[in-house]
Formats: structure tokens, C-alpha cells, sequence
């Protein structure tokens, strides 16, 4: 039986009378994502129209979804919340802390070895509080998710920015922080300002070369990884009626690199053909009764102008594959202009490592497109020419792709297969061929951040499908077309890879043994949670201390970041991942990876009491130990990329009392609030410029803090001289209230009381 079927009967036999409350409300057609988002609607909030961009909206998700790196840190404030259960349905998912090294079996026994006190107690946790878990080896969260638990017209948070996944089977999932999780786990409504809504009329269908990633890559390139903040983004036409389900998910997926809230597409028989293949014959009969409800209006999707704030059209059947980086994923170059691309800008051309797979393109279809490719090559006595990595997205996907021999055309070809597991995607490598030069690899992940896949900030990332990435590495160039190029075999014969071919779904059905899960008890009243004292991994949280009521002067500059800061910088993964429930160790990767304005060097910044130039933590520690309050400030989109709420309690953790941007990603600027930090921002970019290395600051405006009024901070600076500027923010009355209160964690817990 599908999980939660009862929950989702009651929703869909809700649904119709509920939109068709909107629609007489709105007094006009309604989108798929106006649809869903109202029909879920906290009834803290009358039904009403809302302001697209500028209301706040009180939401009740159906469900909530965790992954192991993140869900330590929420589920530590959880215990917090004085609640004996969640209050919606909720999973754990173990997929971070698997490093790829040798192959699968090994790398996972040895992650049992040595996460055994991490995964104990996310076990346990999940068993107290009626939490379902997925064990280390079931699969990458967002592809269990797709085939376990997601739902059309169905709302979900989860605490990895791509929970977004989920839009590929029609529902609203949305990246969140463990502390907006917190709020959905107790009961209360999760609150978020309605997003603005960009539309994607897809025409055409995708041909040759052309995936559905490529469609992703193309719209990064038009829209920037700030183009879709503050927005859903919905799919709709011919084009997208065409797509896989897991293509779908794909591109909701990587729309998290755009700063999209979500991504979705409405219900089509490509969604209900997967859910019936995944074992969910109900969910597919139930949405098949509710499909007008599961896609947009006919009136908007004739005149989509006139309901979206934004409309882009593209013509599938003129797509051609996309390769976007390095060092950032919305530098998009289309196939047949890379090669010109590499040399003029004097990239390495030599290719040393392809990888595919990660929570955006390790489906069964994307690897039976890959492994076509692999089978030429056999075939073709081709032997790549570059190291090449597979992770499959779940024991499911792996058991069957096994099954039909696909893991064997990799084999064949040298592949190595990895766990079911994030993997390199995240940092989780042991790179065998990590050169201290300039090198280039090629992935079909989502993110290609400096240092983010093997911590080497001269290996330039580059981002394409698993057929582009897998052609690529049996060439070995980052130069090579296959749509025109010829490759020289082992015989010295010359070989033109065929376009790959793949299947949508396993022609005799997924299967699996075990899939990974472990559900709770019925009765939790033997289950104890233990976290030792001495531990280096898990630490018990200390409630952040409330406001004082004054105003904050004499803050001293922690850093002046210089350009991109994604939470990456903030709070690097790969080897940080062992500390992610250690608040107090994981602190100690503070903004290392951020520019420093005044050197461009990272993590050596001028300390104001020592006057010395010392780490980002240590330079904080410093400060926190002469209860001197520290600013950070930095340059546009600050905090893009992974949803971890690491990087909004570590400088909460070290003293760091106000971050003042040009401008912030959504999760993070949430994130900060949250935890009680001062997210501000410019009232003019061109005061950024204003700050000097031996500034010091105060805030005024505090103690009368509202909304939509903005604060006084003064800039002094060492010549006596001042410089007094606005700042602006984006609280409403309640986040004003984490922040007089010390943290939204501390707000629920005396409610709770």
C-alpha cells in the first residue's frame, strides 16, 4: 500500500470544493501553483486574494522531508519544541555522508563504520517522534521521494534546497531550513512570502541529443542564479506534456541554481504512468479523477501573458544539448559553440573524470540513455579515455538497472558504480586523480561552485546530461561534439557515436528486495536518545540568548565578502559534513571559503581588537570572547545554493549579529531570521563601497523595529570620520518576533509551554 494513502483520499476528495472556493474568490482563472497553494492555505489566513511578491502566507504542507546532514541539526531543534511526535508525516533520508571512493559495497560498509553514531542517532530520533527512515544505501532523497511519497497537487517542504524535485510529479516542494521544518513538525502553519510566478511554455518535442536537463541549462542561462528568486516557476504546453516524469523532476530539480522557490508541472499521463509503475495505482486513479484540478486553467494556458508575471517560450524541437560553468551553473553554452568556448577562454580541454547520477539525473531513463552510449563503445572497441562515475538514485533504481544489465555496460567500460548516495555532487569524493593544476571535469549534477565536488579550486566543473557526460568521457575532451565528431577506436578505426536511446520505464517493472526502510514503532516508550557529552559529532543545543531591548553599537567587521557567497563558502561541505550536528565544531568552518574584499585572499581577514590578520572562526571567536558583536557584509544573491541552516547558526553561534548584503538568496535570508540573526540589505548598493577594513558600526532603529521601516547604521571609521546610511529589511511582525525572542525556536518553545 502507497504511504499516507488515507491523508491524500482525504486532500483529493477535498480538492475540487476548495478550488472551486478560489476560483469564485479570485473572481478569475487560476494557475496549477495558485491552485495547490491555496487549497493549502493555514486557516490562520482567510481566503482572500494575496499579493503575488508581497504578502506573507501561513501554508499547512502535507509533509516534511530530511536529509542525514541536514535533518541532525533540525532534529536537534525538534527535541527543542517540547513535542512528543511530528504533527505531519515526516522522513529521514541517509545520502550525504557516503563518500565515493572504491565502489558501492565497500563505501557503504565503511560509512556504516564510521557514521555509526550519527546514524544511531537519526534512527532513534526518527523512532521517538514517529518518523519514517530510510537507511544509508536506500537512495538520494529527492529520487525516493519521486517514487515513494510525492503526489500531485500535494504540498512538502524539505531541508535541502532540492526538495524542488518533487514538481516533476506536480507538487508544490520547497526548499527550507531545519527551523521552517521545525515549524511543520509541531503543527503550526509554515509561512512564506507568496512567490511570483514565471511561465514556461514548452512547444515542440525533444529530439537526437536534447534531454530534459537540457532545458534547465538553457533557462539558467536566460533567467541567472537570481532570476527565479521569489518565484515559482511553472511548466505548461505541448512540449511539457511530452517529458518523462523523472525528466520533469530533473528540471524542477536544478531550478533551485535559478534561486526559483519551486518549480512544477501540471498532471499528465506521463505522471500517472510513473506513479502506477512506482506501485501507486490509487494516487494515479485518484489524480486521474482530479486532473482539471492538476494543471493550470484552459484560459491561462491560452493567454498565459495575462496570469504569470512573466512568460518565456521554448521550442523543444530546436533544443540542442547545453554545457554550462565553469564555477557557476547558469554560464550556459550550447553544444555546438563549447569547443570555441573552451579555447578562447583557455579551459583545460583534456577531460580527467565524467560522473553521472545525483539527485537530478540518476533515474532508470537517465541511465538507460548513458548506458547506450556505453554499449557503443563496448561495441565499438572504444575505451574512455576519462575516469568515469556512476551513482544510481536509489536501491530501487540500482536493483533494476542491475537487473536489466545496465550496471554491467558501465562495467564493461570501466565505470565504477557508487552508492545510491549524493556523493561526489556534494563533496563526498576521494578523487584518486585530483591534480594541483588546472583540470576539468564534467558532471550531471546540479552545482559546480569552486571546490564544491573534490574541495580543488583549480578543477573547473562543468554541468551537461548523462548522455553529453558520458560521451565526453569516452572521448576524453572537453572539445569534442558528438552530433559531428568522429572518435579513433583501438583498431584505428574512426567511430561516430548514434544518438543515445533510453526508456522511460522498466520494460518488466522496478523491483527491489530491500528497499531501505525502517518504519517506527508503534509505541516509542522504550526508545531512549542518547548524546554523549564528549561526543565530536552531535551536540546538544543551548537556546540562543534573547534581544536586550538596545539598540547594537560597536560591532566590529568580521568580513567584507567579494562576490559570489553561496552557503558553500559559508559552511563548506565535503569533510564538514562529519560535524553537522556539532554546532561549536562545524563553526569552525565560518565563511572560509568567502573572498575577502580587502586582500582577495579567503579566510584571513583583519581582526579589529587584535589588529592582526587572523582565520574567518578564529577572528570571530575572538570577537565573541570580548562580547564584541561582528557584522558580516556581502554582495549580491548572498547564500545561493544548498538550503543548510549551518550557515545561519554559525554566525549566530560565534556573535555575528548583523548580515547587511546587496542583496540575499530566499532560503538564507530566512534561514538568518530564523535563528535570530539581522538579515539586512543596502537601501543603495553603491554604500557596500562605503565599508573600510578598520570599520567599526551601530545599528539604530531597534527598539521601534517594524515593518517596511527601515534601520539607521552608522559606519565609523578609524579617522573619526562617519558615514550614516539606511538599511532595509523584510521582517513582518512575526519575524520581528524571533528576533526580540532570540531565535523562531524560542518563540515555539514558549508557545509549546
Amino acid at each position: 500500500m502507497p504511504f499516507d494513502l488515507q491523508i491524500i483520499q482525504n486532500f483529493y476528495q477535498k480538492l475540487p470544493s476548495l478550488v472551486a472556493a478560489v476560483r469564485n474568490e479570485l473572481a478569475r482563472p487560476l494557475t496549477l501553483s495558485e491552485k495547490i497553494l491555496y487549497a493549502h492555505l493555514s486557516p490562520d489566513n482567510p481566503l482572500k486574494p494575496y499579493n503575488r511578491g508581497a504578502h506573507y502566507v501561513l501554508f499547512n504542507p502535507d509533509r516534511v522531508a530530511m536529509q542525514d546532514a541536514t535533518a541532525q541539526m533540525a532534529l536537534l531543534q525538534f527535541m527543542n519544541a517540547g513535542k512528543s511526535k511530528t504533527a505531519v508525516p515526516t522522513t529521514v533520508h541517509c545520502d550525504h555522508l557516503i563518500e565515493a571512493d572504491c565502489g558501492a559495497a565497500k563505501d557503504l560498509g565503511l560509512a556504516l563504520t564510521q557514521n555509526k553514531e550519527v546514524y544511531d542517532f537519526l534512527s532513534t530520533v526518527s523512532a521517538k517522534y514517529g518518523i519514517g527512515f530510510w537507511k544509508p544505501g536506500a537512495g538520494i532523497i529527492h529520487q525516493v521521494i519521486l517514487e515513494n511519497y510525492a503526489f500531485p497537487g500535494g504540498m512538502m517542504i524539505g531541508t535541502d534546497s532540492h526538495t524542488v524535485n518533487a514538481g516533476g510529479l506536480g507538487m508544490v516542494a520547497i526548499g527550507v531550513g531545519g527551523a521552517d521544518a521545525v515549524d511543520v513538525m509541531v503543527g503550526m502553519p509554515w509561512e512564506l512570502k507568496l512567490p511570483k510566478l514565471i511561465g514556461i511554455k514548452l512547444s515542440g518535442k525533444l529530439n537526437g541529443w536534447a534531454s530534459p536537463k537540457d532545458i534547465i541549462l538553457k533557462v539558467a542561462g536566460l533567467l541567472t542564479v537570481k532570476g527565479g528568486t521569489g518565484c515559482i516557476v511553472e511548466y505548461f504546453g505541448e512540449g511539457a506534456e511530452s517529458l518523462s516524469c523523472t525528466g520533469k523532476a530533473t528540471i524542477c530539480n536544478m531550478g533551485a541554481e535559478i534561486g526559483a522557490t519551486t518549480s512544477i508541472f501540471g498532471y499528465d499521463d506521463k505522471m500517472g504512468n510513473y506513479l502506477r509503475a512506482t506501485g501507486r495505482l490509487e494516487i494515479a486513479a485518484m489524480a486521474d479523477a482530479n486532473k482539471t484540478n492538476l494543471y493550470s486553467d484552459a484560459e491561462v494556458l491560452a493567454n498565459p501573458e495575462k496570469y504569470y508575471d512573466s512568460v518565456i517560450e521554448i521550442n523543444l524541437s530546436e533544443l540542442e544539448p547545453y554545457i554550462n560553468g565553469p564555477f557557476t551553473p547558469d554560464l550556459a553554452t550550447p553544444l555546438s559553440q563549447f569547443a570555441d568556448f573552451i579555447k578562447k577562454n583557455n579551459y583545460p580541454e583534456k577531460l580527467e573524470v565524467g560522473l553521472i547520477g545525483s539527485c537530478t539525473n540518476s533515474s532508470y531513463e537517465d541511465l538507460t540513455r548513458a548506458a547506450s552510449l556505453a554499449r557503443q563503445a563496448k561495441a565499438n572497441n572504444l575505451q574512455p579515455k576519462a575516469e568515469f562515475i556512476i551513482n544510481p538514485g536509489s536501491e530501487q533504481v540500482r536493483y533494476t538497472a542491475e537487473r536489466d544489465g545496465l550496471l554491467a555496460d558501465f562495467n564493461a567500460i570501466g565505470g565504477v558504480v557508487m552508492a545510491n548516495a549524493c556523493g561526489p555532487c556534494i563533496g563526498q569524493w576521494n578523487r584518486h586523480n585530483n591534480p594541483d593544476k588546472n583540470n576539468s571535469i564534467i558532471t550531471s549534477f546540479n552545482r559546480n561552485f569552486a571546490k564544491r565536488a573534490d574541495g580543488n579550486p583549480k578543477t573547473h566543473n562543468f554541468v551537461a546530461s548523462p548522455e553529453i557526460v558520458t560521451a565526453f568521457t569516452i572521448a576524453g575532451s572537453m572539445t569534442f561534439n558528438p552530433l559531428k565528431d568522429t572518435l579513433i577506436n583501438e583498431k584505428g578505426e574512426q567511430v561516430k557515436l548514434q544518438e543515445p536511446s533510453g526508456v522511460e520505464l522498466p520494460l518488466k517493472g522496478f523491483d527491489v528486495e530491500d528497499a531501505g526502510y525502517q518504519a517506527p514503532p508503534a509505541d516509542a516508550s522504550g526508545v531512549t536518545i542518547s548524546v554523549s557529552p564528549t561526543s565530536e559529532r552531535l551536540q546538544l543545543l543551548r537556546p540562543f540568548a534573547e534581544w536586550d531591548g538596545n539598540d547594537i553599537y560597536n560591532m566590529g567587521l568580521l568580513i567584507k565578502v567579494k562576490g559570489k557567497c553561496t552557503t558553500d563558502h559559508i559552511s563548506m561541505a565535503g569533510k564538514w559534513l562529519t560535524y553537522r550536528g556539532h554546532l561549536d565544531n562545524i563553526s569552525n568552518n565560518l565563511l572560509i571559503g568567502a573572498v575577502n574584499a580587502f586582500n582577495d585572499e579567503t579566510n584571513k581577514v583583519k581582526n579589529y581588537i587584535t589588529g592582526e590578520y587572523e582565520a574567518v572562526p578564529a577572528s570571530a571567536r575572538i570577537y565573541k570572547f570580548m562580547d564584541m558583536p561582528s557584522i558580516v557584509i556581502g554582495d549580491e544573491n548572498y547564500g545561493e545554493g544548498s538550503s543548510r541552516e549551518h550557515a545561519a547558526m554559525e554566525p549566530r553561534h560565534l556573535g555575528v549579529k548583523v548580515v547587511l548584503v546587496k542583496s540575499f538568496a530566499r532560503i538564507h535570508e530566512t534561514n538568518l531570521k530564523k535563528q535570530g540573526v539581522l538579515a539586512l540589505t543596502f537601501a543603495n548598493k553603491a554604500d557596500y563601497d562605503l565599508i573600510q577594513e578598520d570599520d567599526t558600526f551601530d545599528l539604530n532603529g531597534l527598539t521601534s523595529f517594524s515593518p517596511d521601516k527601515p534601520l539607521i547604521l552608522t559606519i565609523n571609521h578609524i579617522d573619526d570620520s562617519k558615514n550614516t546610511i539606511h538599511v532595509n529589511h523584510t521582517y513582518n511582525q512575526s519575524q520581528i518576533e524571533w528576533f526580540k525572542n532570540g531565535s523562531a525556536l524560542n518563540v515555539i518553545r514558549k508557545q509549546n509551554k
